[in-house]
């Protein structure tokens, strides 16, 4: 067997194993640098450290260790709350976080970054669940198509971020309690040839995690 592919195979056994130790009462526990760890491994065995943050952890580098947490709660009030119709998806990571994916569509007009109202319900919910429990953090990624120079994409992207967070921080939430990072059109989840696939790589992702 390929020896690239034997130790991509350990990789993943091993990870599996990790985070299934730590997967406990219902909630998708994972210790602080799991997914961070993962997403090494692959990143080097792949041979694109660029990757590796992608498949591990989304919320990159964090002060204090990740701990287990039921997001089935807050999932339920992202839907209640209209997300589900403006195409706003959660995802339960590796790492133990929760990653809430708004596209543009529900979030900005195309170049601008003033949050649209519809939204507000949605961003209301979150921020209601992060003032109710204060272990939670929030990290706000901007991302953008590739139209456009990488200067104005990198701006536009952390505009869009900091939108959210603003928000969030106007409704309560603590402004040490997330981070914003803007990445441009550096990490595209579709086709940048295509108006649908730029239209996708147009989001921002919110990755709420928990920590002691």
């Amino acid at each position: 067997m390929n020896l690239r592919f034997t130790r991509l195979a350990g990789v993943l056994v091993a990870g599996s194993i990790v985070a299934g130790c730590a997967t406990q009462g219902g909630s998708t526990a994972a210790g602080g640098g799991i997914g961070a760890a993962i997403g090494a491994g692959l990143g080097a065995l792949i041979g694109d450290s660029s990757k590796a943050a992608g498949i591990g952890a989304g919320i990159g580098a964090v002060t204090g260790a990740i701990v287990g947490y039921n997001w089935d709660r807050i999932v339920g009030k992202v839907d209640q709350a209209g997300g589900r119709a403006l195409g706003v998806s959660t995802t339960q990571m590796p790492d133990g976080s929760l990653k809430v994916n708004i596209p543009e569509g529900a979030t900005f007009d195309t170049g601008k970054y003033t949050l649209k109202p519809a939204l507000y319900p949605v961003l209301n919910a979150l921020a209601t669940s992060m003032v109710e429990e204060p272990s939670l953090r929030l990290k706000s990624v901007g991302h953008t198509d590739s139209t456009g120079s990488a200067s104005f994409n990198q701006t536009l992207s952390v505009n869009r971020a900091s939108s959210v967070v603003n928000y969030l921080a106007s409704q309560g939430v603590a402004s040490p309690r997330m981070s914003v990072e803007g990445r441009g059109f550096n990490d595209p989840i579709a086709d940048n040839s295509t108006a649908a696939g730029r239209a996708m790589n147009r989001r921002v992702e919110l990755y709420l995690y928990a920590v002691r």
